[in-house]
């Protein structure tokens, strides 16, 4: 199965917009209790979450995963920090990366793949206000080309 493949869970749309995506690597993720199942019903929100690198270790913080309905009094905390599962050059090439100047390393999908969760996370820069401008311009330029040749087909 190729990267980003499996049933996908949650979407960061917001990272696509913030950032020019370099690189993408696909990390497994360490849970607790009924998160899973939290997952696996979809209750999982990327928009806030980033990457930290300690200790040789990376860490997912700020991702929400809800609190499990049929769960008892020891269901986990929704904003927790988890692990994710890397090799060590994987974070050694996203430490180097991250010294860099600009560069921001977020989540950008969670999926099911194998009966395990995982994330697609991606190295990028951030982008100014007028690249996100650019983009607009042409993603509306798209947009209406797509209407007139749909129009010319109908005629």
């Amino acid at each position: 199965m190729a990267k980003g493949t499996g049933k996908v869970l949650a979407v960061n749309k917001k990272a696509n917009f913030d950032y020019a995506i370099e690189e993408t690597i696909e990390a497994g993720i360490v849970l607790k209790g009924t998160e899973i199942k939290s997952i696996r019903k979809g209750k999982v929100q990327l928009r806030d979450a980033f990457i930290l690198i300690r200790n040789n270790e990376a860490w997912l913080s700020n991702m929400h995963i809800s609190p499990y309905e049929q769960g008892n009094i020891h269901n986990h905390d929704p904003v927790r920090v988890r692990k994710l599962l890397l090799h060590k050059k994987q974070i050694a090439s996203l430490t180097g990366t991250m010294k860099q100047q600009g560069y921001s390393i977020i989540p950008l999908k969670m999926y099911i793949k194998n009966g395990f969760a995982k994330v697609l996370i991606g190295v990028g820069k951030g982008k100014k206000l007028y690249d996100k401008r650019q983009d607009l311009k042409e993603k509306e330029h798209k947009r209406d080309m797509q209407r007139a040749f749909k129009a010319n087909q109908q005629d």
